[in-house]
């Protein structure tokens, strides 16, 4: 019954959809294609989305808005129809629990695309603060409860007698962004995962283990700057003393102003995160809604444009995108033309 529920709701915001497609010169902005999310994946959004309006000049500007992944794959769960965005930008897969809330909304067609490849960057000012990390150090640094006890550390050489005896301070992604979901992963749990006690706490208590391990301090060490990654840049140029957390892509684009700070030895560049020995390195996605792509007005052109432009060397890899390896590439461009279906097995 539930089902059945469902796919009279998509039938009938697919209509809507058709009757938003085919009125000419009505409202125009929903003529557009609309996408949500990563402020990481934005850039190289927007530069496809100008490519596009160039090649196809009958369509309108697709509307791209950085709300962070999180937010982003929430708006594209909450249904279909003409007054939901047709695809989701994201710096990290999207989760089962997020599948499962477009399903029961009635999203229940969605291609997975990885466009490519980013890695979380730490970074200070050209000429600033300089440090090589590790996932312990930085997990020292900024979780909440190391280890589960106080957080004490008020310098970096609190944490370790080796690095500058400077005040903590790193601006970095919010909550909602991919950037920090995937800097708690792939970084701060990684860090507490040294500690023998916390690695057999995965085991025993998974959720205890997750806010040991992945809940940053609120006491300023740590600041919260928002889903746009400009403004850390802007922060940590102003202030030598400083760390930042972004995409990679935004150090490339700010080399002038910023530096990378190496990760167990291995620099932020290119060919670090395409072999993954950073350990920042990260897929990105983009999710698409099947009910929209002949709904909306050029989204199959949009979508055919991010695969003209996301190989190594291409337009993309100019402002910062790493291309995916070559077998994933491969995959992800017959994926453009055949949309298969994600489903709750490919979480599995």
């Amino acid at each position: 019954m539930i089902k059945r529920s469902h796919m009279a709701f998509a039938a009938l915001s697919l209509l809507a959809l058709s009757a938003c497609g085919d009125t000419a010169g009505g409202g125009g902005s929903r003529e557009s294609i609309r996408a949500v999310g990563s402020s990481t994946v934005f850039p190289f959004a927007k530069l496809v989305s100008e490519s596009f309006v160039r090649s196809n000049p009958e369509f309108p500007s697709p509307i791209i808005e950085a709300t962070g992944s999180g937010g982003g794959i929430q708006l594209f769960c909450s249904g279909v129809g003409a007054d939901k965005p047709d695809m989701a930008n994201a710096s990290r897969r999207m989760k089962a629990s997020e599948f499962e809330t477009c399903q029961q909304n009635g999203v229940t067609e969605i291609t997975e695309l990885q466009v490519g490849l980013d890695g979380i960057a730490f970074a200070s000012a050209k000429g600033g603060i300089t440090m090589n990390l590790t996932p312990k150090i930085v997990y020292e640094a900024l979780a909440a409860n190391p280890y589960g006890g106080e957080q004490t550390n008020r310098t970096w050489s609190d944490v370790d007698p080796s690095l500058p005896n400077e005040p903590i301070l790193v601006y970095g992604p919010p909550s909602t962004s991919g950037t920090r979901d995937a800097l708690a992963e792939l970084v701060l749990e990684a860090g507490c995962d040294t500690n023998p006690e916390m690695e057999a706490l995965k085991e025993s208590d998974k959720d205890r283990h997750s806010r040991i391990c992945t809940e940053v301090r609120s006491d300023g060490a740590y600041v919260d700057q928002g889903e746009q990654d400009n403004l850390i840049v802007q922060k940590i140029e102003n202030n030598p003393r400083a760390v930042g957390v972004f995409g990679y892509s935004y150090l490339e684009e700010n080399a002038d102003k910023v530096q990378g700070l190496s990760m167990n030895g291995v620099e932020p560049t290119y060919d670090n995160i395409s072999s993954f020995a950073y350990p920042g390195a990260r897929p990105l996605f983009i999710y698409v809604k099947n009910a929209h792509l002949d709904a909306i007005p050029g989204l199959r052109a949009y979508l055919a444009e991010w695969g003209k432009m996301w190989s190594r060397g291409g337009p993309l890899a100019d402002i910062g995108l790493v291309a995916s390896p070559d077998d994933v590439m491969a995959r992800n461009t017959q994926a453009l033309t055949q949309f298969p279906t994600l489903t709750a097995a490919d979480f599995q």
